[in-house]
């Protein structure tokens, strides 16, 4: 048999514990001694325990800030816990994820599990809502006769929105009676041929709206051919025929508002629409009347006599390019023959003798030396100014002169 140390021991221990799955989703009854939550960590330790026995629990704050009760000494509670070992401590405790008072809790777990129910039946899914009609001719009302809510709904619709049909359909909205009551009365409505169906009642405790939390309520007004508008309670107040509903209202009164529409505001719609369309209709004509210009001109543009103006207009412009292209090129070719004559002339013998140089011709040759004559000769002189015949009298070459 090996030998362990202590938190070998401990973490095998914890191990095992964590294996189980019995141990990880818990509901514990007990009763809560040496509560403490920490300032700084937010963290809760305590101990629950019942006639004969006791163990350690803790809650991270995470979970303890979504309690709707402050724990305290000596209060009974059920508590959502897995249970482990603290391996530094070799201590066996609860983590608690969640706590509800006993009796309240087992109530909740009740609504808890109901609500899961339905929902997975689709009866809280969006895409099982109806729109509620714009404007409806009868407005049915499920409520008390007798209570405040019917005669804020008739308050308000009759102010709102004269041009529909009210009827009220009476049912018990506490009690041990009032599921079946209101059930009854949603299933008369609904064969009354109401366009919208307002089902609710004034607030109350938790107690006295309980009716609108059973499942055969919100069934019926899952089920119901006409779109329904939940407006139990208060604001605050939030059941699950709220969530079955179309569409939830806060109050009677705010379900009546979100029923019919409001006459006052139908007008001014009215006439905004009669504006809009005022405006539309001027707009259409003004853009018409654009359009036919735009073809009225296009259809001028189109026309033979358009079309010879224009190509009159086109040949007087290629005329007066050819004219200036011609014009351009004329001055070129003036400007490039100075040039050529400015260079012809600086080139030329007679710029020469203008400097007093002469030009020696012997008959028509150009005497370049001294020993192209001879004596006796006669030669040809060309000044800059007229020219000379003289006659060779002594010819010298340069090597004479050296």
């Amino acid at each position: 048999m090996p030998i362990l140390t202590i938190s070998q021991l401990n973490r095998y221990v914890a191990f095992k514990l964590k294996e189980d799955k019995a141990l990880s989703s818990l509901l514990v009854r007990g009763e809560i001694s040496n509560f403490t939550c920490h300032t700084r960590s937010g963290h809760c330790y305590f101990t629950l325990k019942d006639g004969e026995a006791a163990v350690k629990a803790v809650m991270f704050r995470s979970m303890a800030q979504r309690l709707r009760f402050r724990p305290a000494d000596g209060m009974h509670v059920i508590a959502a816990a897995s249970a482990s070992l603290y391996e530094r401590d070799g201590s066996f405790q609860l983590y608690v994820t969640d706590m509800q008072q006993d009796g309240v809790g087992a109530q909740q777990i009740a609504f808890e599990q109901l609500k899961q129910k339905l929902k997975e039946m689709g009866v809280f899914d969006a895409a099982a809502k109806r729109p509620i009609p714009p404007h409806p001719k009868k407005i049915g009302v499920v409520t008390s006769a007798t209570g405040a809510a019917v005669h804020d709904v008739m308050q308000v619709i009759g102010r709102r929105y004269p041009l529909g049909t009210l009827e009220i359909f009476p049912a018990q909205v506490q009690g041990e009676a009032a599921p079946a009551s209101i059930c009854k009365a949603i299933r008369q409505a609904e064969r009354a041929g109401c366009d919208v169906l307002i089902v609710g009642r004034g607030g109350g405790s938790a107690e006295d709206l309980s009716a609108f939390n059973t499942e055969s309520v919100v069934m019926a007004v899952y089920q119901c051919s006409v779109p329904i508008i939940s407006a139990v309670g208060h604001e605050t107040d939030v059941t699950l025929t709220d969530a079955a509903a179309d569409l939830r209202a806060p109050t009677p009164s705010a379900a009546a508002e979100l029923a019919v529409p409001s006459a006052e505001e139908m007008k001014q719609l009215l006439q905004q629409k009669t504006r809009q369309l005022q405006q539309a209709f001027m707009m259409n004509m003004e853009q018409r009347k654009n359009r036919l210009q735009r073809l009225s001109e296009r259809l001028y543009a189109a026309s033979p006599q358009q079309k010879r103006v224009l190509a009159e207009q086109q040949l007087k412009m290629l005329e007066g390019r050819l004219e200036q292209a011609i014009r351009l090129q004329m001055q070129e070719r003036e400007a490039a023959l100075q040039k050529e004559i400015a260079r012809l002339d600086t080139l030329s013998p007679l710029k020469i003798l203008s400097r007093g140089y002469a030009l020696v011709y012997q008959e028509d040759m150009l005497v370049r030396s001294a020993r192209d004559v001879q004596p006796d000769e006669h030669l040809k002189v060309r000044l800059s100014k007229g020219q000379l015949l003289v006659k060779v009298l002594e010819r010298k070459d340069d090597q004479d002169d050296i």
